[in-house]
């Protein structure tokens, strides 16, 4: 394929193989073109803040958060730094753990890192915590639809996965099973954030269970497509 020539969904062709192996709902362009970029960019910001928003609702129902933000909640409540400077460093540490698994990033992983915990830390100054339960609860499944919405447009713009799910593709690239990497380390985070006082209740468990098929849901209509590639509409993400 030349390189005027377009793919058959419409969509800027690359150039490049996708990064993502038989997974091209993973697939990532690790160096974008500016054409690219005008169009992946974008959507990958506007994904950032949607997801950062999405947290902030499911922080402030005080239902209980995603595992990993009990194991933020934890560390910002042990050091004393505010649950986005926790993601941010956080974040930072675990990207380390991706060079020995080989784990391909893009442009997106380092704006997702280094942005997520500040919009986060930003809702929660702007957005107060509901005293009825009614309400609680409200916020707490709208905040699930809307982190599931910014996984979605982030993830399918194709620039890159934040730290926490690139480890997880990285350890299951070396040949586990996805949903059994994902669990485990689901679990950890768990754990670890609990023994360290962060938020566990109901909220996690209905996180835990309908973040993978709302995600998958969003992504394989939002996805923009890599090296001409649309996502496998039967692929789950985190399965």
């Amino acid at each position: 394929m030349v390189p005027s020539e377009r793919p058959p969904s419409g969509r800027p062709q690359s150039g490049r193989a996708p990064r993502g192996g038989s997974r091209p709902e993973l697939g990532v362009i690790a160096f974008p073109t500016l054409a690219e970029l005008r169009v992946r960019l974008p959507r990958l910001l506007a994904g950032i803040v949607v997801l950062g928003f999405g947290v902030t609702l499911i922080i402030q129902a005080r239902l209980g958060v995603s595992p990993y933000d009990v194991l933020h909640q934890g560390l910002a409540d042990v050091t004393g730094l505010s649950f986005g400077v926790v993601v941010v460093l956080l974040g930072l540490v675990i990207l380390v753990a991706w060079i020995p698994l080989g784990q391909p990033f893009g442009i997106g992983t380092l704006i997702n890192t280094l942005t997520v915990g500040f919009v986060v830390d930003a809702g929660l100054h702007l957005i107060d915590a509901p005293e009825g339960l009614a309400l609680r609860w409200t916020m707490l499944l709208v905040g699930i639809v809307v982190t599931a919405l910014g996984i979605g447009l982030y993830i399918g713009a194709g620039l890159g996965p934040g730290p926490r799910d690139g480890l997880m593709t990285g350890i299951a690239a070396k040949g586990f099973p996805l949903w059994v990497v994902r669990t485990l380390l689901e679990l950890a985070a768990l754990a670890i954030g609990w023994a360290l006082g962060g938020d566990v209740g109901v909220g996690t468990v209905l996180f835990a269970f309908g973040i993978g098929p709302l995600g998958h849901w969003f992504l394989a209509r939002l996805h923009l497509g890599v090296g001409g590639i649309d996502p496998d509409p039967t692929a789950t993400v985190g399965e």
